[in-house]
């Protein structure tokens, strides 16, 4: 790894009203390395990225930052970009009806006499795409892209600015198993011709296989800057924290009671193609006390099964559904909560979260219907509610009328929790519910676990963590092609042996 500075920063200092993002940061990034950036929710990740990127003009906050030995004074994205600091953001902000040519060179489009050359953008664009190998239609509208593929063009179009320094924000968010992998194969070629990447992640095992060294930020400082092949996971949540945690995943065993959950023959139909199954002939069965893993790739029908058995698939699934033996029909969400089953989306701030509500609104959502007289929610009873579940679920806010955008990922997660434990379900079903919180926060979450299985509730837990679904799952049930291959009890279960049946193989 070349070890000449490229980038430094000097004495970083940030201050909003109330609190201290940064406090006296120092820290070299080196030529052509991979950077990782980890640390809590709150720790300052986000406002050192958006210090190097220009987001935060200079003159917002305190201290120096020097490219190649010249000092920056930046106070605009674009005069970032020029320079070849170039961020790319965890929710892409693509223009959806240009083609991934228009896209990539937009305000550099090649002219003739002040007039655009489609031919020169179409060739030029084929040429960065033939760089990096990636087998895109350069005049596929970006709409019609995956957000792996977005993510790519997003990088093509950054490195076509001539970009030194790519700084990615939870890049692998919402990408398979493989897609993350072309990605990092794409960095690693970057980083061979010299390109810097500040990578930053809450997945520590991807970070550490990944970077050349890491950088650990908590409450604002740093604490910690070395090299990551002398890191271990354990190690790193540990600078993260402050404190050491025995294990990441606290699992207790509870003896599984009731059948709480039983369904047979359950297939759902793809939405534009009825005739065709997202999930075809699932039977499982989950008990109280348990918390029954739900493991396969991206296509696996997980997300679909959890959704039409809390009755929100567009159209109405087959098979038997049973509650406690009681047959019941999951025909629409009001019909699978009076039914005691609830669910923990896989996108929050898209399906979890009415993000111009507060957290008072956001947390009684689910029970307005016993907190209204006449129509009308009684402002008392809804405080007190809301009120109890805060601090049951240790929710940190300023407020209940705090916006629920305002709250980091974890307590948005535990404010949609305390929503649904309002309705006291038999059965929770979580679809990727650490999805984009922290270490810390992950745990947090996994404690819950161990409370509500002791409470006697069911868990299905969907996730695409292997690592999570082995360290917190009583049993693992494997998807396929909208199948259960596998079913391992935990004793029995690998992560050989759980992706095999995953990738549709023998175990």
């Amino acid at each position: 790894m070349a070890q000449t500075p490229l980038l430094e920063i000097r004495n970083a200092t940030m201050v909003f009203p109330g609190s201290v993002a940064l406090r006296d940061v120092s820290a070299t990034v080196h030529a052509g390395e991979i950077l990782g950036v980890v640390g809590e929710n709150g720790a300052g990740k986000s406002t050192l990225m958006k210090i190097l990127a220009g987001v935060y003009p200079a003159g917002s906050y305190v201290g120096e930052i020097f490219l190649e030995g010249r000092q920056l004074e930046l106070h605009t994205i674009a005069q970032a970009e020029e320079l070849g600091v170039v961020l790319i953001p965890q929710e892409l902000n693509v223009v959806p009806e240009f083609t991934v040519a228009e896209y990539i060179l937009l305000n550099r489009e090649p002219r003739r006499f002040g007039v655009i050359s489609r031919r020169r953008m179409l060739e030029r664009t084929q040429r960065l795409l033939d760089e990096f190998e990636l087998e895109i239609d350069r005049e596929t509208p970006m709409k019609a892209l995956g957000t792996a593929q977005q993510q790519l063009v997003e990088i093509i179009k950054a490195l076509s600015k001539s970009a030194r320094v790519l700084i990615l924000d939870e890049p692998t968010a919402s990408l398979s198993i493989r897609e993350s992998e072309h990605l990092f194969a794409q960095l690693r070629e970057l980083r061979r011709r010299g390109v810097t990447c500040l990578y930053v992640s809450h997945r520590l095992g991807e970070v550490l296989s990944l970077a050349d060294r890491v950088l650990v930020l908590r409450d604002g400082e740093l604490v910690g800057l070395d090299d990551a092949a002398g890191l271990s996971q354990e190690r790193v949540v540990s600078m993260m924290l402050g404190r050491n945690i025995e294990e990441l995943f606290p699992k207790e065993r509870t003896e599984p009671g009731e059948t709480l959950l039983e369904v047979r023959d359950f297939s759902v139909p793809h939405p534009e193609q009825p005739a065709k199954r997202v999930v075809d002939g699932v039977n499982l069965e989950l008990r109280a006390g348990e918390v029954l893993g739900v493991f396969g790739l991206v296509g696996a029908g997980r997300t679909e099964l959890a959704m039409a058995l809390f009755g929100a698939w567009p159209l109405p699934p087959e098979g038997e559904v049973r509650i406690r033996g009681r047959q019941v029909r999951v025909s629409s969400p009001r019909a699978a909560i009076q039914s005691g089953i609830a669910l923990l989306t896989e996108d929050r701030k898209r399906y979890g979260l009415i993000p111009v509500w507060n957290v008072e609104q956001n947390l009684t959502l689910a029970s307005f219907a016993g907190l209204s007289k006449l129509g009308v929610i009684q402002s008392g009873p809804s405080r007190r509610l809301a009120r109890a579940y805060v601090q049951d679920l240790a929710i940190k806010t300023a407020s209940l009328d705090e916006s629920i955008l305002n709250l980091s990922g974890g307590n948005q997660q535990k404010v949609i929790l305390g929503r649904w434990l309002a309705r006291r379900p038999a059965v929770l079903l979580l679809d990727e519910p650490t999805r984009g919180i922290d270490v810390g926060a992950k745990v947090e979450v996994f404690r819950l676990f161990n409370r509500l299985t002791r409470d006697g509730l069911g868990i299905l837990f969907i996730s695409s963590e292997l690592e999570e679904v082995l360290g917190m799952s009583d049993r693992i049930l494997v998807m396929a092609n909208g199948r259960i291959t596998g079913e391992f009890a935990r004793e029995d279960a690998s992560e050989e042996a759980v992706l095999a049946r995953a990738m549709g193989l023998a175990a």
